[in-house]
């Protein structure tokens, strides 16, 4: 019985989630399956996979294939890197030691690239999130600048009219003021002829 390592689709629309499984070739994709070695997650940055490294490598001991988005799963989890080192071991070409030494030391590299795209990814958007905060910051203050031109044009636009209202009431006090003064003297003129025509008829006496 051909036996392949590849894909099971699970999950919603738009948001796949897979799990590894070794299935019988002839089967469905999302049929039946002999067992579940592991899952695989595209929706994170990086992907999250979760793989049993031991039986996937057992699987690979009894002739299973992989379909190639399953060997690029295989060899990022370092199941292809073990299948290989158990081959040599049984060859006797290095000890079970030196193969274990080997995989723990390529483990270790990953884990540090995977570590490092991680604390990279954490500071690429800590940068995005400081430039977008500085953007909103210079939108801000261009609305206040903005809002507080308004606010001034406003007065200037204001200010004149009252300025002329207040001079045209100064103008009508003023004419108001010598129109009173122009009464007073002409009720005054009388007065001040009939005592010059007295003095002058005394005289004549």
């Amino acid at each position: 019985m051909p036996v392949k390592i590849r894909l099971q689709r699970h999950g919603k629309k738009g948001k796949p989630f897979y799990w590894v499984v070794a299935a019988d070739a002839r089967s469905k994709r999302d049929g039946k399956y002999l067992e579940k070695i592991g899952t695989y997650n595209p929706n994170t940055n990086p992907a999250t996979i979760d793989l049993n490294i031991d039986s996937a490598v057992q699987w690979l001991h009894n002739g299973a294939q992989p379909t190639d988005t399953a060997r690029a799963i295989l060899s990022y989890k370092g199941a292809l890197l073990k299948h290989h080192l158990d081959g040599g071991v049984t060859k006797g070409a290095l000890t079970q030691e030196q193969a274990d030494a080997k995989l723990a030391t390529w483990l270790d590299e990953k884990s540090g690239k995977v570590d490092a795209k991680k604390l990279g990814l954490t500071k690429d958007q800590a940068d995005a999130k400081a430039k977008a905060f500085k953007a909103e910051q210079a939108v801000n203050a261009k609305r206040l600048a903005a809002a507080a031109q308004a606010e001034a044009d406003l007065i200037a636009a204001n200010t004149p009219v009252e300025e002329v209202a207040e001079e045209e009431t100064i103008e009508e006090e003023v004419i108001a003021e010598t129109e009173a003064v122009a009464e007073t003297t002409a009720e005054e003129a009388p007065v001040a002829d009939v005592a010059a025509e007295e003095n002058t008829e005394e005289a004549q006496a």
